[in-house]
C-alpha cells in the first residue's frame, strides 16, 4: 500500500479542527482563537514533537510508522473506522481489532478525560492496563506501561506474587480464583490459538497454584464491587469499583471510588498528592 500523502494530511486537519480542548480534557484559555485544537496540542497527545506532526498536516513528513500512527490515531480520538482509515491513508493495514487491539474508542477516553481527580483505567479483557488517570496511576502504579505477558494482571498475579501485596490478603483466594475463571472465558471465545490460552499455557508451566485452580474448571467467578486495596503509602482502602463496558473492543472502564464520610474516602483524597510522583 501506498501513502496518501495529501488526503492523510487533510484528515489529520479535519479530525483536529472537530476537537476542542474539553473533548481530551484540556483547559480551554480566555484568549483561545483557534479552531479547534493546535497542533501542538495534538502533538503533545500523541507523544511526538510538534515538528513532525506539522509536517504531516503539511504534507511533506516522513513515512509514519504503525506505533506512530496507533498515537495519532488515540491523540485524536479517533473511532476505529478512523483509525483505520488513517493506517491506510498512510500505507499501512490497519491492525487488529477486538482481543488484541490496544485502540480505545473516544467514547471511554472522553469519560476517562474527565476523571482528572479520581483512580480509573481502562483495561482489556485480559486484565491489561491500556489507560489511567495520575489518580489511577498513584493507586496501582504505572501499570499502563508494562509490555508483554505481564501486562495482565492475571499474568502477574501468578508469575510474581509481589503483585498481590497491594490487595488485601483477605481477598487473594477469591481474586486467584477469578483471574483463573475469567481466562477459561476468554479462551473459550477467543480459541485455542488466542493470546489468551499462551497466557494459560505459560502460566500452566510455571504455576502449581494456577494448575491447581484451572483444573477445577470453574467459570462463571464475577468481580465483587467493592475492592479492599493496601497502598504503600496510605494503608487499608475500600473502594467501589463501577465498570463501563465497550463490548466492539473488549475493554472496560473501572472507575474507583469510596463512600463520603469514611476513613477510605478520606485516603482516597490524599491520592492527589501522591499522584506527581508516579504520573507519566
Amino acid at each position: 500500500m501506498a501513502i496518501d500523502r495529501g488526503a492523510l494530511a487533510g484528515f489529520l486537519r479535519l479530525r483536529r479542527h472537530s476537537l476542542q480542548p474539553e473533548d481530551v480534557g484540556l483547559h480551554r484559555g480566555q484568549r483561545r482563537r483557534t479552531e479547534g485544537l493546535r497542533r501542538e496540542e495534538v502533538a503533545a497527545l500523541s507523544h511526538m514533537s510538534t515538528d513532525y506532526y506539522a509536517r504531516l498536516e503539511r504534507g511533506d513528513g516522513p513515512l509514519p510508522s504503525e506505533q506512530m500512527l496507533a498515537s495519532i490515531a488515540q491523540g485524536l480520538h479517533l473511532t476505529i473506522d478512523e483509525r483505520d482509515h488513517l493506517f491506510r491513508l498512510a500505507g499501512h493495514h490497519p491492525p487488529p481489532r477486538g482481543e488484541a487491539s490496544d485502540h480505545v474508542g473516544p467514547g471511554l477516553l472522553r469519560i476517562l478525560d474527565r476523571l482528572g481527580d479520581t483512580p480509573a483505567e481502562i483495561v482489556t479483557e485480559l486484565g491489561e492496563t491500556l489507560r489511567q488517570t495520575p489518580l489511577g496511576i498513584a493507586l496501582t502504579g504505572d501499570t499502563a506501561s508494562l509490555r508483554g505477558p505481564e501486562r495482565s494482571l492475571g499474568y502477574r498475579w501468578f508469575s510474581a506474587p509481589r503483585t498481590r501485596g497491594l490487595y488485601a490478603e483477605e481477598e487473594h483466594a477469591f481474586l486467584s480464583r477469578l483471574w483463573v475463571s475469567g481466562l477459561r472465558e476468554v479462551i473459550a471465545r477467543r480459541g485455542p490459538e488466542s493470546r489468551a490460552a499462551a497466557l494459560a499455557d505459560s502460566l500452566l508451566a510455571q504455576s502449581a497454584e494456577f494448575r491447581a485452580i484451572w483444573e477445577r474448571h470453574e467459570v462463571g467467578v464475577r468481580p465483587r464491587e467493592t475492592k479492599h486495596f493496601v497502598h504503600p503509602d496510605l494503608g487499608a482502602l475500600e473502594l467501589t469499583c463501577q465498570t463501563l463496558f465497550d463490548a466492539e473492543q473488549s475493554q472496560a472502564l473501572l472507575v474507583y471510588t469510596a463512600i463520603p464520610g469514611t476513613e477510605s474516602h478520606e485516603k482516597l483524597q490524599m491520592l492527589s498528592t501522591l499522584a506527581p510522583r508516579v504520573a507519566r
